[in-house]
């Protein structure tokens, strides 16, 4: 990097005025320096994964590698703010940083009781030549992926009106991406069909996360970490150039209600989202490295959590006598929590009010019920009976409810960010989990609000997908963050095995987990004829330790996760039948018993394939045998003798 040998009085004053404006994002000292050109790498510490940054001819690109291949080539940064301005195109380099960071912390609950956050860091200050704005970009390279965002440093306001940002792929790579509640589909970069109405977004565009398969081998996952006042972002294939995206910065709420916003207004200095890529060298390791988008988020801001407790959930009908029936049912069988969906206080698009139950349920009657068997109870509420958050929560605090499920969560704009995020404040303040449904999506908000328990943001298994698209969402939605995706047990109309959906509470992370949908307790009042029930009964939902075994996106996926001594493994596939050979090596010492549910011999439909149920000793030495039907799946508990 070259720069003046001297630089002048005024350029060191400024410099330091830019350290003053940048403390508050925790940017720490600067150090004048003054180029059209420069090029910067930050390199995870490993040595596997790297981020390049460079500066020609004052404009702004970055680039991406991981041992020694390409995940994302040479591709455009910056901003565009609502004057025209664009910054990123006609910038100096004013100043230069670079850290290492190696450090633990430990989540609330997870997927493991430790996250390690170790990765390198490079900051530039730049300066708009034709303005005079001064603006920053950090990148960072960890072992699990890379990451970069924009800062604005001057202090003041801005209008932003979109990103220049773009992700140029090699040749040969799909890009799996879905909008709203549709399938994933691989398709080229540049493929992503046109969509959306007269009332969203419209163009070649996509959610994220979006996940993007090399001819390499590699594997990697588009995310955002950290949307704070800021609209979410999708992707779009860009004209002309076959294998790049383009972010888009939504403009419309999700489903086409709510305030058009073409532009972002923000007090400065204010950092965007970071724009994060999880890396894995295998399909398995991508599953393994999603805590990128947590080690990105803000740390955790409530002083007590010891209230919020994930767990599994059983929804009841809307009777007196139904709930008390789903406390019974969930205290017998291992879950946390019932809830009430929608229509507990009305039909949900025209009632407003969500302080007054139907006539049919006597509400302070189950909760009460339900706390005396340590049963908490969950309430749907539509944002229609949400023009008083802070009242209707403090009165649901009051009434002893342990949770609000939001339906018809369609955010995207900037203001609907910033909606769901006061909410997700106000309901902490009155000690309330919150499991954001529809078309919302994840930014790793739940490590610093961790009563953000769940959300949906996907084609959920009400749907009752193809196995296909069942083990297609370990390595796209769910590396995003939680997912909800209600389990299907014992459903006629599922297309996929018994086994298939009870291996789902293993494979998916989705630390408040809704069991038995669309089922009545008295379905299951012949315990023997559900063997999978034992399996339900005991598994966690949040770990002390996870493992990906083996993956292909699309075609199978196998699972360990360890809840003290105990593991819990999950395995599915595709269409088709398949055996895995999976090495327990993850094993502690000694013996274990694994009591194993497969699939028995296919029936006419792959819901008609029976449970098979069988036990056997097993050590670290063991390499299980999996076998799975069409469509189907198993689940294994190793418990430690």
């Amino acid at each position: 990097m070259s720069g003046p040998e001297e630089p002048s009085r005024r350029r060191v004053l400024k410099g330091a005025a830019v350290a003053a404006t940048t403390a508050a994002l925790g940017i720490g000292s600067t150090y004048p320096a003054e180029a059209s050109d420069a090029s910067v790498t930050a390199t995870s510490t490993d040595g596997t994964t790297s981020i390049t940054m460079s500066l020609t001819g004052g404009s702004l690109q970055w680039s991406a590698r991981r041992k020694g291949a390409t995940v994302v080539a040479g591709s455009a940064m910056g901003l565009r703010l609502s004057d025209g301005t664009t910054l990123g195109t006609d910038a100096v380099l004013t100043n230069y940083q670079h850290w290492h960071v190696d450090r633990t912390w430990n989540p609330v609950y997870g997927r493991s009781a430790t996250v390690l956050d170790t990765y390198q860091e490079m900051r530039w200050n730049l300066r708009d030549s034709r303005t005079s704005i001064n603006f920053g970009v950090q990148i960072r390279a960890y072992a699990t992926g890379v990451a970069f965002r924009y800062v604005l440093l001057d202090p003041g306001t801005a209008a932003i009106a979109g990103e220049l940002t773009t992700f140029v792929f090699p040749d040969g790579t799909l890009v799996y991406g879905a909008r709203d509640e549709d399938d994933y589909n691989p398709v080229a970069p540049g493929s992503i069909p046109p969509t959306g109405t007269s009332s969203t977004d419209t163009g070649p565009l996509t959610d994220i996360p979006l996940t993007a398969t090399y001819s390499s081998g590699l594997i990697a996952c588009v995310c955002e970490s950290t949307r704070i006042n800021y609209p979410r972002m999708m992707l779009s294939s860009v004209s002309g150039q076959p294998n790049a995206l383009a972010v888009y910065l939504m403009q419309h709420t999700a489903r086409g209600s709510g305030t058009v916003q073409t532009t972002s207004t923000v007090s400065t200095p204010f950092a965007t989202p970071w724009r994060a890529v999880v890396i894995g060298s295998t399909h398995a390791e991508l599953v393994d490295n999603a805590e990128l988008v947590l080690n990105l988020a803000p740390a955790g801001a409530l002083a007590d959590t010891s209230w919020i407790r994930p767990g599994k959930v059983f929804r009841c009908n809307l009777t007196t006598a139904d709930g008390l029936a789903g406390v019974d049912f969930a205290a017998a069988r291992g879950l946390q929590y019932i809830e009430y969906d929608s229509g507990w206080y009305g039909p949900e698009h025209t009632s407003t009010d969500a302080t007054q139950p139907i006539s049919a349920i006597d509400l302070p009657k189950v909760i009460s019920y339900a706390a005396g068997k340590g049963i908490g109870v969950l309430l749907y509420v539509n944002p229609m009976a949400l023009s008083s958050p802070d009242s209707l929560f403090a009165l649901y605090q009051r009434w002893g409810v342990a949770g609000v499920k939001l339906g018809f969560i369609n955010d995207g704009t900037q203001a609907m960010t910033n909606q769901i995020t006061a909410l997700v404040r106000t309901a902490a303040k009155h000690k309330l989990l919150i499991d954001a449904h529809d078309d919302v999506r994840p930014f790793g908000y739940e490590r610093t609000y961790p009563n953000w328990i769940s959300l949906e943001g996907v084609r959920g298994n009400e749907h009752f997908p193809t196995a296909t698209h069942n083990v297609t969402l370990p390595f796209t939605r769910n590396i995003g963050g939680p997912m909800d995706y209600t389990i299907c047990y014992g459903q006629s109309r599922d297309r996929t095995t018994n086994a298939h959906q009870m291996a789902m509470a293993a494979v998916y992370y989705q630390p408040l987990e809704f069991l038995y949908w669309y089922d009545a307790p008295s379905k299951y009042s012949t315990p023997s004829n559900w063997p999978g029930l034992p399996w339900f009964d005991a598994i966690p939902t949040v770990w002390d330790q996870s493992r990906t075994l083996a993956g292909a996106i699309g075609e199978y996926i196998a699972v360990a996760r360890r809840s003290g001594t105990t593991w819990y493994l999950g395995a599915m596939t595709n269409e088709t039948a398949r055996t895995l050979s999976i090495p327990l090596s993850f094993l502690g010492s000694g013996t274990y018993t694994a009591t194993l549910y497969a699939d028995g011999t296919p029936g006419s439909s792959p819901y008609q394939t029976p449970v098979v149920v069988s036990t056997q000793t097993v050590t670290s030495s063991t390499t299980l045998s999996v076998a799975m039907a069409p469509a189907g799946g198993q689940a294994v508990v190793l418990s430690q003798e």
